[in-house]
């Protein structure tokens, strides 16, 4: 839940604009003297204050990372129709041989130096032969798309990432990750993503603390002005928060700084992502690795054809849309299944390119448990865990996170001062809310926000600069009261 929650505790039986003075005032009158509010009681406020200033100020950041993300998300299918040409072709009697297509392609493209091919996944796909070619970024690959009835070349694009990302989803990819802004850029997504996760959690807090649990779900009817918009906001906001969680998550595993604590973290628990090993006997190292290979220049030519190579990992299981990466010096041939809608595929397997023979097997069900979570939440951000049924679940999420954000804004109008329609905008929660949280309570709190604000840099950083304005700002104040007295 992205913005605000109204800064007064009044039931909905009150008007829309209640007096938060009169209203505090009256309850602070019917209280016993030597009433002490409840842990609840005295972290809501606190609570309220936090997520106003985060819904305030991040939620511009988390809109622009809404709307980007809901053009990735209709990406995949918008790629199956703009590259229809390449991606698809007329069903034929029998496929040509791997080597031919390769052939074919290279013919077409001599600049390129092939890396990988993409044999056909289904009836009616093309072949994909990735190449090195000038002119490409260092993470791009030029895909060669091949009939592979036929051997007819039907085009060739530049192609990005393990997903085989074209060039309409990889823009849209990096637009969402950075803004097109480079490193510089990627600050904004992970400082999206740094919040969400506190911005949603907090709302789920403070919805279900209203302790109205037979409206939670759905908006009350009848309602007007603000408590109808608070209405949708919590409500919608309840049913899309696991997945913001979510989004959130993941989305900093992948992040600069954050992402380089959660890659120590995984890794020191033994949630490293293993490789398949292709070290040939000249080569390096043994045994699954926890690295990819150091770049090397072109193994010597392989007695082994293409064909050859699929049919020996076909029988050692790994056949589900697999791509063959060519051997470089010291390294034979891997095979990986690309298959990661559910039940994944995802096994490899490295062949020597001398002889033939398996040289080693990595399966999915193999990786620690650890990663095999981070492979699911990342494939699950990224679109491509479950399909078609994963991308509209992306897509709602984020047309979900936009209308938060306009309800959270809509409150904020809504409590505005409307003597005389004065223009303004409501007040937060009124600042020294923390000095009426029980101190066993808020030193193990102030612990761990130190704690989260170190291991997540930029919402450390963040809400200390939130802090800091927010103490100058009660300062200037005080010292024009004072002033005027």
């Amino acid at each position: 839940m992205s913005v605000d929650i109204p800064s007064d505790t009044t039931s909905d039986t009150t008007s829309d604009t209640p007096s938060p003075t009169s209203s505090r005032a009256s309850r602070e009158a019917a209280a016993p003297p030597t009433s002490r509010p409840s842990t609840w009681a005295a972290l809501r406020p606190l609570l309220l204050r936090l997520h106003f200033y985060a819904g305030v100020l991040i939620a511009p950041l988390l809109f622009v990372a809404a709307v980007t993300g809901l053009l990735y998300a209709l990406s995949f299918q918008a790629e199956n129709v703009l590259y229809r040409h390449e991606l698809r072709v007329p069903v034929g009697d029998a496929t040509q041989p791997l080597t031919a297509q390769v052939a074919a392609a290279k013919a077409a493209h001599p600049e390129g130096h092939v890396t990988a091919v993409w044999p056909s996944p289904e009836e009616g796909a093309t072949t994909r032969v990735l190449m090195k070619a000038p002119g490409l970024a260092e993470d791009e690959s030029l895909a060669v798309f091949v009939d592979p009835y036929t051997n007819d070349v039907r085009g060739a694009l530049a192609s990005t990432g393990s997903s085989g990302a074209l060039p309409l989803r990889s823009w849209l990819s990096s637009f969402h990750a950075d803004l097109k802004l480079g490193e510089l850029g990627r600050n904004y997504s992970e400082l999206a993503a740094s919040w969400l996760w506190v911005v949603a959690l907090g709302g789920l807090a403070l919805w279900v603390g209203r302790r109205r649990r037979a409206r939670l779900l759905r908006p009350e009817r009848g309602l007007t002005g603000r408590r109808r918009t608070l209405s949708w906001h919590g409500s919608v906001g309840l049913w899309a928060v696991v997945g913001l969680v979510l989004l959130s998550a993941t989305g900093l595993t992948w992040s600069r700084y954050a992402g380089e604590n959660i890659a120590d973290l995984k890794d020191r628990l033994g949630g490293a992502t293993p490789t398949v090993a292709a070290a040939t006997a000249g080569g390096m190292g043994g045994g699954h690795e926890h690295h990819e290979g150091m770049v090397m220049p072109p193994a010597a030519p392989s007695t082994l054809t293409l064909d050859q190579v699929a049919e020996t990992a076909r029988e050692q299981g790994v056949r589900a849309g697999i791509q063959i990466s060519l051997p470089s010096a010291g390294k034979g041939f891997v095979v990986r299944e690309r298959d990661t809608e559910f039940p994944v595929h995802l096994d490899a397997v490295a062949i020597d390119p001398a002889d033939g023979k398996v040289m080693d097997v990595l399966r999915f069900s193999d990786y620690p448990v650890l990663a095999q979570l981070t492979r699911f939440g990342i494939d699950a951000h990224m679109g491509v865990f479950l399909g078609l049924p994963n991308q509209l679940a992306l897509a709602v999420l984020a047309v979900a996170l936009m209308a938060l954000i306009v309800w959270g804004y809509r409150m904020w109008w809504q409590r505005r001062p409307t003597k005389g329609r004065a223009l303004g905008v409501g007040r937060p929660q009124p600042r020294g809310a923390w000095r009426k949280v029980p101190l066993p309570v808020l030193l193990p709190l102030a612990a761990v926000t130190a704690l989260v604000g170190w291991f997540v840099p930029l919402l450390g950083i963040s809400l200390l600069a939130f802090l800091v304005i927010d103490a100058l700002l009660g300062l200037r104040g005080r010292k024009k009261v004072v002033a005027a007295s």
